[in-house]
């Protein structure tokens, strides 16, 4: 037998996007043919014409983000960033995770943007779709590049990553974060690793995000964990345990969301669910149906990220009782905006009514 070309990927097929003229499908003819290659990752860099993207939703709580990358090689089966694939001609299945697109000018439209006069600084969230430090950051160093221009500007900034690749700009996180520009969200979806493998395939296993945690907290700079998503059937049973371990290393805040199946995931995710979790495929599904009003998803503001009825209520219950229990979501100011200023060039000479 040969290697399974699908090993290391979340998706199991690579369906037609939504705006195709012609819909493709696996067919098997009978004929014996050679073996699929394993999947190899594509990149291709891409001049962005713009870089900070922004928000008028009740349902996060940030309105402008910065996502250095479309596509993530971390493959997570849930992840509801898929279906923008569609928009380029790509599918949200295996395409998703093995072509992927890097804004190599990201640091330079991000010093453009900061230059103009009508400028005002709000908190900027790196990340929020795709991961920030999925695998091709190594290579790319694109997320660096943006952290590198908040340090120089002094612009509050929050990231989210379940990545321990983090720690690397522990140089430049620590500083911002001692003036209370920066803060942290490292998602922790399972404390099990047989379930991160195959429901988060090249993210970083769990005990590596409990120590990026722990060295971000140690740096001083301030760690939500983000138990997201909880996959009811699946994940449910372990919120209390991700919340002690993440407490316990440093983590001060909590937040979690509701397993969201838009658009084309929902297709993809049973396909997964009968994959590795046959056994339990129909109550996962009779559970979420449950929380979504008997759908598959709902994607009204104020539901999509939570859910609703009587075992969302109890998800709810239970996580506010075990950040109480373990002193999470303490009140603690907002990232400072006040100190935002043009950067001393080199034999330059700063403007001397700007706040230093």
């Amino acid at each position: 037998m040969g290697e399974n070309p699908l090993h290391g990927r979340g998706a199991r097929t690579n369906a037609t996007g939504r705006y195709e003229r012609f819909v493709r499908s696996a067919y098997d003819d009978g004929w014996a043919s050679e073996p699929v290659k394993r999947l190899e990752t594509i990149v291709t860099p891409e001049a962005a014409k713009s870089i900070i993207s922004r928000n008028q939703s009740p349902d996060i709580s940030f309105d402008q983000s910065i996502n250095p990358y479309r596509g993530c090689e971390h493959g997570c089966i849930y992840c509801y960033a898929r279906p923008n694939h569609a928009y380029v001609g790509l599918s949200p299945g295996l395409d998703f995770e093995t072509k992927l697109f890097v804004k190599a000018n990201a640091a330079e439209l991000l010093e453009r943007e900061f230059s103009k006069p009508s400028y005002r600084p709000r908190t900027i969230m790196l990340g929020g779709v795709t991961d920030i430090y999925q695998p091709i950051e190594r290579g790319y160093g694109i997320t660096r590049s943006l952290l590198g221009v908040m340090e120089r500007w002094r612009h509050p900034v929050a990231l989210i990553t379940k990545s321990q690749l983090v720690m690397r700009d522990i140089d430049i996180l620590g500083p911002l974060a001692e003036r209370n520009l920066a803060k942290a969200a490292i998602s922790v979806t399972t404390l099990d690793r047989r379930i991160a493998r195959v429901m988060e395939p090249r993210a970083a296993a769990p005990h590596r995000r409990i120590e990026a945690i722990r060295v971000l907290a140690e740096a001083g700079v301030p760690v939500t964990v983000m138990v997201a998503p909880i996959v009811p059937g699946i994940n449910d049973s372990e919120i209390e345990a991700v919340l002690e371990e993440a407490a316990s290393v440093g983590a001060s805040a909590a937040g979690y969301v509701i397993l969201r199946l838009p658009l084309e995931i929902k297709d993809l995710f049973r396909e997964w669910l009968n994959e590795y979790f046959p056994d339990r495929a129909g109550r996962v599904m009779t559970l979420v149906r449950q929380m979504r009003g008997g759908r598959d998803y709902d994607p009204e503001w104020g539901k999509r990220q939570r859910g609703e009825g009587p075992y969302a209520r109890l998800i709810a219950d239970r996580f506010a009782r075990a950040c109480r229990k373990l002193g999470l979501n303490q009140p603690r100011l907002p990232l400072d905006h006040t100190q935002f200023r043009r950067p001393i060039e080199p034999g330059g000479q700063q403007d001397m009514f700007v706040s230093n």
